[in-house]
């Protein structure tokens, strides 16, 4: 017998492996899903699980299934199970299933021998009969058993003699990103070996799908998973296949395969994490048949500094493991923290010790070194004072923030981590959650972590929620160090503050959340709502923001005129003729649904809980949605009833968007309304565009000079110089292009780059191109030309009009215009350039100079040469007379410059100007020659003329 085990396990089978390039063709093609139901001949089972098998009193599992579509990171599942009794009596089978817990279920059916049942959604009430119970089942339990996540669906039932039951399982979710990847997860725990057991997942992201990886199986609680130390492979049977926006995983592990992973069929859990492309925008936005979702989640942005105090439970609970990992992962936390963050450790458990009284303290390596020497020497002893702990932290904060004048830019929190139940000082659930939001009163966030099956989840559940922060859960037996050092990783680089995103009211109706407090890299916020005004052909967005030193404000308008564009054909779970068959309105049901519990839980008035209740459940029954105010009944279908048939997605590959906060917002508050803003632009003649064409006003004279230099392609040419008084300065980068046909010059130049330079306050640069912009004050942010937005500092403005120029205004006293010359269609002699406009030049000093700088503060004469080539002057009101003469000059510091009369365009040929045009790359009308005026390279500030510097 043992020979034989062996050489039973020492047999392999070979699973063929599809050929990638056939793989990528057939995605190619968008034959993404293969929706045929599953061949009703069984595929071979091996004899020694036979033999397993015949050892089981219970009906054996012929069939597990999962196919799941993600559209947009809205994830429709449906998992399929058939169990067959081959016994001489009826035996029990139970169908056992863990879902995520931010998942709804939205419909469950089962068939037994010749008898279907559904499930029918409908409104819990305060109290249940037990006559509601199907006669054929024992009660469903959809959130028995909830854990780490995860909640275990499970229905029971009797299964006739030589007959098998089918069950068919649908819910729906919409994926939290976290540290920069979306993760969707499948249970793969049936409890025995499979005889066909198949995962499919196809994800359909028009942003583009990025950095997808399919980890090992994941088997907190069961050893046995296969999984080698360090192996970040695929699952064995694993095949993945992806284009730019689509992409399908398929896990398909024979009986063979299966044994090798758990001989008990409790496999772990099946992982896909991804990422989408994106920007900084103001996000993707989706419209589809009057529902719009909202994307939000930008990137490289300078991190804002934080103030935070980690309140850590010591009490005698904490012994062993708990306490060990707990210092673990703050030693790693610490020394995350970032040179501009503060913070300070609380300990907490019958007494209160604080490690530095009274203070935040700055991040140095010496207070690193202490607050390690302090979070070492704890101790596990006493009770667990959970609202003096809270209090203390609080009042450390708000002290630090009211007495240090904090700038609003920055992120106050605080950290709490406990195991249990508070046993001293205040030990009442809702005076403890009082207490705390009176002390916090909106100025902070606070963030929670429960450890182990003592802790009281739903008081730290609610004291996060009602306090702007998240909350996180983990058993005593998985690996604490590493979740708690994931959570920081979740909130300890917040990007951006206040977050505020407006839509016209006159357009929108029943919008979720659009104010959050703050966003967190890595994370996503994301917005819903419906439409009402069908006329309009765009949705206007805004999106303001607050990112350290600066103020952002983003804008964009969405066209509305393609409604094909996100259309899908259908959604599993939904027969035909029922429910809305619309992904964006099920996401924006699924956010409201969300939004209104979350009230309901944080309320404490018994009325706006009952409102909110009804509320609620209406919705939830709408959309065939099972919640915490909704049940699951089963009803028995007619007597000729089909057995429930699997239903999948064939999705449009258009149009696919983006997903969802992982913080808690909030509404707006109704008293602040949306800055309005008229970005309107000064026109101002005094510029440098074009080839480059310069032109000069002169307002008290009442006429403008312009003349042309014909640079080299790569010259930097300074236009304004003033580094020394008001701290600017001003440089444009050449590019080339071939010259017109029979022209007289050998090639066009135009300005690739501008770069804008200020020392006063604080060094600063910006420079453009006619894509993007970078702006640089210590903290770099990147902007796309494409999109409209405005960004403040304390001394300076940054306003984009998509596609078309950005505004720069300087202490309010200087202000530059930068135009977008963009050719769909480029001639051979044309390139993408930019214009640069002089629009305020008031805080510039008498000193400035450069190309265009040297005129700002001084005027010039305009002289009339006669034939006896004696001078006079010429008035004001005498330049309509001159200007048919060839011969007229201009005095320009003592020196003479002969001109002649022109007419040239300027503001993409919207103003006409008439000037006096200066030859010969302004020779005598500027100081030297042109090649006075070339920097060494962008940054090149040329402290005074014909010297160099650098910023």
């Amino acid at each position: 017998m043992i020979l034989w085990l062996w050489l039973c396990w020492g047999f392999s089978t070979s699973v063929g492996q599809p050929d990638s390039e056939l793989m990528a063709r057939y995605l190619e093609e968008k034959l993404l899903a293969d929706y045929s139901i599953m061949e009703q001949v069984a595929r071979r089972v091996p004899r020694q699980a036979k033999f397993l098998q015949r050892l089981e009193t219970r009906p054996r599992m012929s069939e597990f299934t999962v196919k799941s579509t993600i559209i947009s990171r809205y994830a429709f599942t449906t998992v399929s199970c058939t169990m067959v009794n081959s016994g001489s009596e009826a035996r029990e089978g139970v169908f056992e299933m863990q879902i995520p817990a931010a998942a709804f279920i939205s419909n469950f059916t089962m068939s037994i021998g010749n008898k279907t049942y559904y499930g029918e959604v409908t409104g819990k009430e305060k109290k249940h009969s037990s006559d509601d119970k199907a006669r054929h089942k024992k009660p469903l339990s959809p959130t028995d058993g909830r854990e780490n996540g995860y909640e275990t669906f499970k229905a029971s039932v009797f299964i006739p003699r030589k007959m098998q039951a089918k069950f068919l399982l649908h819910y729906e979710e919409l994926l939290q990103r976290r540290l920069g990847k979306y993760e969707y997860t499948v249970s793969i725990r049936p409890q025995q070996l499979v005889g066909r057991l198949r995962v499919e997942v196809n994800i359909l992201e028009n942003s583009g799908i990025v950095s997808l990886e399919v980890p090992p199986l994941r088997n907190s609680k069961h050893k046995g998973n296969g999984k080698v130390e360090g192996d970040v492979s695929p699952p064995p049977s694993t095949v993945v296949g992806h284009t730019k926006t689509l992409a399908k995983v398929t896990f398909n592990p024979s009986v063979v395969e299966q044994t090798r992973i758990a001989r008990n069929g409790i496999l772990g859990d099946f992982i896909i994490r991804y990422d989408v492309n994106r920007e900084l925008s103001v996000g993707d936005v989706q419209i589809l048949n009057g529902y719009f979702v909202h994307y939000f989640a930008p990137t490289d942005l300078p991190p804002l500094p934080k103030n935070v105090v980690f309140v850590l439970d010591s009490s005698a609970s904490m012994v062993g493991t708990k306490l060990k990992q707990t210092k673990e992962a703050l030693f790693t936390i610490l020394q995350d923290l970032r040179p501009e963050d503060h913070f300070n450790i609380i300990g907490f458990s019958n007494r209160i010790k604080v490690w530095q009284q009274d203070r935040l303290v700055p991040v140095t390596p010496n207070n690193i070194r202490d607050a390690k020497k302090y979070i070492h020497n704890m101790s596990p002893t006493g009770g667990t004072n959970i609202n003096g702990a809270l209090q203390t932290g609080a009042k450390l904060l708000n002290d630090y923030i009211a007495q240090n004048d904090i700038d609003a830019r920055t992120v106050s929190l605080i950290i709490f981590l406990t195991d249990g139940r508070p046993t001293v000082g205040e030990t009442q659930s809702s005076k403890i959650l009082s207490n705390t939001k009176d002390a916090i009163r909106d100025k902070f966030c606070l963030f929670t972590i429960g450890i182990g099956n003592d802790v009281d989840q739903k008081l730290l559940e609610r004291m996060a929620l009602e306090n702007c922060g998240m909350t996180r859960h983990f058993q005593e037996d998985e690996d604490a160090a590493s979740h708690l050092k994931g959570f920081y990783d979740e909130i300890g680089t917040p990007l951006l503050s206040d977050i505020r995103v407006d839509y016209p009211e006159d357009n929108v109706e029943q919008v979720t959340q659009n104010f959050f407090p703050n966003y967190f890299n890595g994370s996503e916020i994301i917005i819903a709502g419906k439409l009402i005004n069908h006329t309009s052909d765009s949705l206007h967005v805004e999106v303001t923001a607050s990112n350290s030193k600066k103020y952002i404000l983003l804008k964009t308008d969405v066209a509305i005129d393609l409604p094909s564009r996100n259309d899908i054909r259908g959604v599993p779970g939904l027969e035909d003729g029922k429910g809305d068959k619309n992904y964006i309105e099920r996401a924006w049901s699924y956010l409201t649904i969300k939004e209104l519990l979350n009230s309901r839980l944080k309320s404490d008035d018994n009325q706006e809980k009952d409102y909110l209740t009804e509320k609620a459940k209406s919705m939830a029954l709408t959309y065939n949605f099972v919640t915490p105010v909704t049940i699951l009944k089963m009803k028995e279908a007619g007597i000729h009833s089909e057995p429930p048939q699997e239903e999948f997605i064939s999705p449009s590959t258009d149009g696919i968007g983006e997903k969802l906060q992982s913080l808690q917002g909030h509404k707006a508050p109704p008293g602040i309304h949306r800055r309005q803003d008229k970005q309107r632009i000064k026109i101002s003649k005094t510029s440098a565009d074009g080839d480059p064409h310069f032109v000069i006003d002169f307002p008290s004279s009442e006429f403008s000079v312009c003349f042309n230099i014909d640079g080299e392609p790569g010259d930097i040419l300074r236009l304004v110089s003033d580094h020394k008084e008001s701290g600017v300065t001003v440089n444009g980068q050449l590019i080339g292009a071939p010259a017109p046909p029979n022209g007289h010059k050998k090639h066009r130049t135009y300005f690739s780059t501008i770069t804008i330079l200020s020392n006063k306050p604080e060094r600063s640069y910006l420079e453009i191109t006619p894509k993007r912009i970078i702006l640089d004050d210590g903290e770099r942010l990147l902007l796309s030309c494409d999109r409209s937005a405005v960004v403040r500092s304390s001394s300076l403005e940054v306003s984009i009009s998509a596609n078309s120029n950005i505004t720069v205004t300087i202490r309010d006293t200087i202000s530059f215009v930068i135009l977008i010359h963009h050719y769909k269609k480029p001639a051979p002699y044309q390139r993408d350039h930019l214009g640069f406009y002089i629009s305020n030049s008031k805080g510039l000093s008498s000193d400035s100079h450069g190309l265009l700088g040297q005129f700002l503060n001084h005027e010039v004469k305009l002289l009339q040469e006669s034939l006896n080539t004696s001078h006079q002057q010429v008035g004001q009101n005498q330049t309509e007379a001159l200007k048919p003469n060839p011969t007229n000059t201009l005095k320009v510091k003592g020196r003479l410059v002969p001109v002649v009369w022109k007419q040239r365009r300027i503001y993409n040929g919207q103003q006409e100007v008439d000037c006096w045009f200066a030859k010969n790359n302004a020779d005598k009308l500027i100081d030297g020659s042109y090649k006075d005026y070339l920097a060494s390279h962008p940054f090149d500030t040329g402290t005074s003329f014909g010297t160099i510097s650098s910023l």
